[in-house]
């Protein structure tokens, strides 16, 4: 239920109010040690921005398959995914072999000029996304999406910074160009096999997630004794959780919450537009000061996120598997 998900308003925060940064600060240290998922509210995101990019989403997965496949996703994780090509594998929840999800997706990342210094070097995951044609609107909509939650996604930094016992500005170097993925996912009407999933239980890669309300319900989380719950909708609002990076760098501190999406009713479309938030490629995260201690070392040796990104790719990915074996 909605109510065992903490929501936060954010708009005390943003707006500079006196104290409000220490009370949300608060609350999402809840979240984040408690449940892993929480609701904001008064986020700042115009609701039109966020229709436009499911609309835009709607018309993409409208188009006929083979130029959908045209843009198929390459060594970056930009472009298409098809239909019931990937399985959810690198997450602290693979129990085994899984059934194929069902569900295709677009990949974009943040939008390079053709001479950008990492787009002349071919630098992994900051490649140049593959937009269609014949879509009017469809790529200034996405791009202006993508602007307005990294600029949501980097408010939160001094916010998650306090929660974790930090000076405001710790993250600051971290996210001073962040990586970023938009995936529009579309799970059309299906009809799921046993232990088959529109998205099969897993954990997210990222720092954060941030995920637009939809009005057709899907996702569910696992509580910490393994039952499952619906997340629905709370109108104007973003579902936030974070991923198994910020796990990683808080020394499993904060949780990175097991979710899945079940799949779409036999008579339902289902889009989802999740939008993933990390540091920059090549900071070295390794576990944070506050987060350690007598008694508690460090579980993991740093890394980045291009290092880490590679690894999660070839696990769950079907254009990186060749790369992995």
């Amino acid at each position: 239920m909605a109510s065992e998900i903490p929501i936060l308003d954010l708009g005390d925060y943003l707006a500079g109010k006196p104290g409000a940064a220490e009370k949300a600060a608060k609350e999402l240290q809840f979240a984040c040690e408690n449940v892993g998922f929480f609701y904001v509210q008064g986020h700042g995101v115009s609701q039109d921005l966020i229709d436009r990019t499911f609309d835009a989403s709607t018309r993409f997965h409208a188009l006929p398959i083979d130029q959908k496949l045209a843009l198929k996703a390459n060594e970056h994780n930009i472009g298409y995914m098809g239909y019931g090509t990937s399985v959810s594998r690198a997450s602290q929840v693979y129990d085994g072999e899984r059934k194929p999800n069902l569900v295709s997706a677009l990949f974009l990342k943040r939008e390079l000029a053709p001479d950008h210094p990492d787009i002349v070097a071919n630098k992994r995951f900051r490649g140049a996304n593959q937009w269609p044609g014949g879509l009017p609107g469809f790529r200034e909509t996405t791009v202006a999406y993508m602007a307005a939650l990294e600029a949501l996604g980097k408010s939160l930094m001094p916010l998650y910074a306090r929660a974790l016992d930090l000076h405001p500005d710790f993250f600051a170097d971290a996210f001073a160009e962040p990586q970023f993925t938009l995936r529009l996912s579309h799970y059309p009407p299906s009809e799921p096999e046993d232990n088959q999933f529109g998205l099969g239980p897993h954990t997210d890669s990222s720092f954060l997630t941030l995920l637009a309300q939809n009005n057709v319900d899907g996702l569910q989380i696992r509580r910490a004794e393994g039952s499952w719950i619906s997340a629905p909708a709370v109108p104007g609002s973003f579902v936030v959780n974070s991923g198994d990076l910020l796990r990683r760098w808080s020394n499993h501190r904060f949780l990175s919450t097991p979710h899945r999406a079940v799949a779409s009713a036999t008579d339902v479309d289902r889009y989802a537009i999740p939008f993933f938030f990390d540091a920059n490629a090549d900071y070295v995260m390794e576990c944070l000061p506050t987060c350690q201690g007598p008694g508690k070392p460090p579980r993991y040796e740093p890394t980045t996120y291009t290092e880490y990104m590679l690894w999660f790719a070839q696990q769950n990915y079907p254009h990186f598997r060749d790369e992995a074996d």
